[in-house]
């Protein structure tokens, strides 16, 4: 059948990836960031990169057709046309990530899941490989992964083998993480999610253990509190850790101060915005699935991002509607929300994720084909073999569908609620309860025409909280369901919507605006007309900036009698008068009070029965103790997890352009600094080079050549450079953009330094010897810069510093160039202090943290979806 697939695109047009650009900017009238985002990460593509669809509009037909089709087989079916309307321009039904790029892909071998747990409960090295495998398994077919590590031994205690003791859970967090890192998607990187039970004895190091330099990188880490943990750390009482977590007589003991493990739980995310937490009590008390425990769907852990608790081998797939297309007469007196017409698409979205769930079946069973008919030997591909059809079983099971909702904050806004008052809050939950009383509708309707899920039994699920408070808004609905069963264990969630909020051109998921308005550089040609040059570059580039406003309030803008053209080209004391007469006033994701916008998210989450993707985003100066009361009130108003981002506080995010004492400032460890994070020369060495360090690949010309710099970055900071003309023996392909630089010995028994990267394949190639691939003088000046790099100095100061070497060679200021050029990048303009770059365009202004994700204001990047 593959094979069939591979021969059918040879009759299909193809486009080049600047005709699909072009013609998708023309569908997103003049939107290039939402173009290149639809044709990177969803425009149907083979294995060869080949582009067969111009527009979303091919895309959402492609879906179109793939939903008639499920339909067919099921009584009073929707037709092609009937599914289209509902998903042509974005406008009313989203499929997200996965689904949006796999439904109807015959081209290449993925799951439509968007995420999945895996545990086998093993407490053995056997039981840790076996999930280290299945996670590299499960991300390479581009789902994101959680798993839990509670049923690990603790430290110290005794193992059968010649180790005679456990080495805990820490060092299995690093080997998952590495994997994580290894593991390329269609050009992102695998997501994981690692969580531990308050209970366990690790549970400490488990906190710690992202704060040693550079290590679990590759993970989300969150800890699962019980309600005995939390009512100990707010009263002061003793609190018991054991192992195993969940036994009646546990082997290991252990009492602990509660409020001083939550104090460091506070003060971590205060400093790197981890761990998470997960109110587990509330996760398990509220789920339906934990209903059917007994039944292999006990909940374990969550996805990456936090949306979705599942059971060992389940997965979901997440689609959202559009709420702001819901709203009639926008931005106008008489504004309202349509809910008869919400109803009945809440409706259709739901009868459009359960066929979703036929075509992930299909996709599946074309997994476990291909694995089948792999020539490798049976017992190298056993573990994937299974991993998959226990994926299948808990798929059919229990039918599990994701659907959930975007441009919340922009249906407040056209509504006239400013976003976390308490009028917007409790229209909020009216649209909420709306969804989940006609999704939980339609599933019923379901069960009667298509059959109930296998497990269903209404008796285990009258005591359900969520179940009862369906029952007491619709007796009618409850009546039903315990008459017909119900097709979906479960069926709601508010996931992140970067990308899709992009093509939505919206704000995200259940989040306020993040900014109203910020600024963009491009890069253009001075003699074109009507061209405003804001800077020429150190090589002669010119840059024009220019503002860019949220799109929604560019219609609020029209609707009140603005000029348009006018209000985009003033400038910021010009345009602040006009948002303060908006409805986006105070209701940007810096200006939302914590406390409105946390009571928001526990009164939505008694409509959601899986859980809410969300980030409190607070400013720098933000307090320890402000935090702490932000997690509290959190679990108080019954929200199943909490994380908080404060400005600045994780490295390689976002710092701010605040300017600091030049004397320097404690750090909340009391140690000095020098105003840009880095320690005072003369106060510590600088910090050993590891064997491995990420690097980032910048490229650019110099005297009409093409040269490349590969820069070695230490807690996102530059630690050593290698630079110069991309000769034969150093090119790579241009969508290499990351990778490693790693420490070795050569056989002459100095140290050598490979570059590492992953191809498109997914396959780590390896180019030996960086000293090699350059002019020796080069490598000598490089040696002295790194040295520099290393101690500290602040960026600019190198920049200034290499920028003034003087050199009679003209190919040493050549490379002299090329090294300034190359470090600039990692610098923002006005700044002292070291801004991470988006890893797509390279923006080093663009990246801000929301819904639990880190995401790129400027290309539309997001590590979530």
């Amino acid at each position: 059948m593959i094979a069939r697939d591979q021969e059918n695109t040879a009759q299909l047009q193809t486009y080049s990836f600047e005709e699909a650009v072009a013609a998708t900017t023309v569908y997103f009238n003049g939107d290039n960031l939402a173009a290149n985002v639809w044709v990177n990460k969803y425009a149907l593509k083979d294995s060869f990169g080949n582009i067969y669809e111009k527009t979303p509009d091919d895309m959402h037909r492609r879906i179109a057709k793939e939903i008639a089709r499920i339909e067919s087989k099921y009584p009073n079916p929707l037709n092609e046309e009937e599914a289209y309307e509902l998903v042509r321009n974005f406008k009313y039904i989203v499929p997200q990530g996965s689904p949006m790029a796999g439904i109807g892909n015959n081209m290449q071998v993925s799951s439509l899941s968007n995420c999945f747990v895996i545990g086998n409960f093993a407490d053995s090295y056997g039981g840790i490989i076996r999930t280290d495998e299945e996670q590299v398994q499960l991300m390479k077919r581009r789902g994101g992964v959680g798993h839990d590590l509670s049923h690990i031994r603790p430290k110290g205690s005794p193992v059968m083998n010649s180790a005679l003791s456990s080495t805990g859970i820490v060092p299995f967090m690093e080997r998952y993480s590495n994997s994580t890192r290894e593991v390329a998607q269609d050009g992102r990187r695998g997501a994981l999610m690692l969580t531990v039970s308050s209970k366990h004895p690790d549970a400490e190091d488990f906190i710690d253990a992202k704060l040693e330099q550079g290590k679990v990188t590759g993970a989300n880490v969150s800890v699962r509190i019980d309600d005995d943990f939390m009512r100990a750390a707010i009263g002061g009482t003793p609190y018991q850790q054991q192992f195993p977590v969940d036994a009646k007589n546990p082997k290991v003991t252990k009492e602990i101060d509660a409020s001083a493990l939550w104090d460091k739980i506070i003060y971590n995310a205060w400093k790197s915005a981890e761990p998470g937490v997960l109110f587990w009590d509330t996760v398990l008390r509220e789920s339906v699935p934990d209903c059917y425990a007994d039944l292999g769907y006990r909940t374990i852990s969550t996805n990456p991002c936090g949306e979705i608790p599942l059971s060992p081998y389940d997965s979901c797939r997440l689609l959202a509607l559009n709420l702001y297309s819901y709203v009639e007469q926008p931005f106008t007196p008489e504004a309202f929300f349509n809910f008869e017409k919400f109803a009945k698409h809440a409706q259709l979205a739901q009868r459009f994720m359960d066929d979703i769930i036929d075509m992930e079946l299909e996709k599946v069973d074309r997994i476990i084909e291909k694995i089948e008919k792999d020539p490798e030997a049976r017992d190298l591909k056993e573990v994937e073999y299974e991993l998959w059809n226990k994926v299948r079983t808990a798929c059919i099971g229990g039918r599990r569908t994701g659907v959930g909702i975007t441009a919340e904050g922009d249906t407040l806004a056209a509504l006239g609620f400013r976003y976390g008052s308490d009028e917007g809050i409790e229209m909020a939950v009216k649209i909420h309860q709306s969804l989940a009383v006609n999704a939980y509708r339609a599933s019923v309707d379901m069960a009667r025409d298509r059959g109930a899920f296998p497990i269903f039994d209404s008796k285990r699920e009258e005591q359900n909280p969520f179940i009862q408070r369906l029952a007491s808004v619709d007796p009618t609905l409850y009546a039903d369901m315990q008459r017909y069963g119900r097709r979906n264990i479960a069926l709601l969630t508010i996931a992140p919507t970067g990308t899709t909020s992009l093509m939505t051109q919206t704000t995200s998921g259940i989040e306020p605006v993040f900014m109203v308005s910020y600024k963009r550089r491009r890069k253009v040609n001075p003699n074109d007309k009507e061209v405003k040059v804001a800077f020429i570059d150190e090589v002669g580039d010119h840059w024009e900036e220019y503002n860019v406003f949220h799109h929604k309030f560019l219609d609020w803008l029209q609707q009140n009698g603005y000029q348009v053209d006018e209000v985009t080209k003033m400038n910021a004391e010009e345009l602040q008068p006009i948002i303060e007469k908006s409805p986006y006033h105070k209701a940007t994701a810096n200006d939302v009070d914590w406390v409105q916008k946390v009571k928001m998210q526990g009164a939505i989450q008694k409509w959601v029965d899986h859980s809410i993707s969300v980030t409190v985003n607070v400013p720098e100066d933000t307090s320890v103790d402000m935090v702490k009361r932000i997690y509290q009130t959190a679990w108080e108003v019954g929200c199943k997890g909490c994380t908080i981002y404060r400005d600045g506080s994780r490295s390689g995010v976002l710092i701010s352009n605040e300017k600091k004492d030049k004397k320097g400032k404690k750090g909340a460890n009391g140690q000095s600094s020098n105003g840009n994070g880095h320690a005072k020369f003369g106060e510590n060495h600088y910090p050993e080079r590891p064997d491995r360090l990420d690097a980032r690949i910048v490229r650019f010309q110099n005297n009409d050549k093409p040269w490349i710099a590969v820069i070695g970055l230490m807690d996102g900071r530059p630690y050593e450079v290698f630079t110069g003309a991309a000769i034969d023996t150093f090119k790579l392909p241009p969508y290499v953009e990351t990778g490693w630089v790693n420490k070795a010995k050569g056989e002459d028994g100095r140290n050598r330094y490979d570059f590492q990267f992953m191809d498109r394949d997914g396959y780590r190639v390896t180019i030996e010897g960086l000293s090699r691939s350059f002019n020796k003088e080069y490598w000598n000046y490089a040696k002295l810069i790194s040295g520099v790099l290393r101690l500290g100095m602040p960026l600019q100061q190198v920049v200034d510093l290499v920028e003034g070497l003087n050199a009679d060679e003209d190919y040493i200021n050549t490379w002299k160039n090329g090294v300034v050029r190359a470090l600039k990048t990692l610098v923002p303009d006005g700044t002292k202090a070291v801004k991470a770059e988006c890893p797509s365009c390279g923006d080093a202004h663009g990246l801000v943290y929301k819904e639990g994700c880190l995401s790129c204001v400027s290309c539309g990047y997001s590590k979530c979806n």
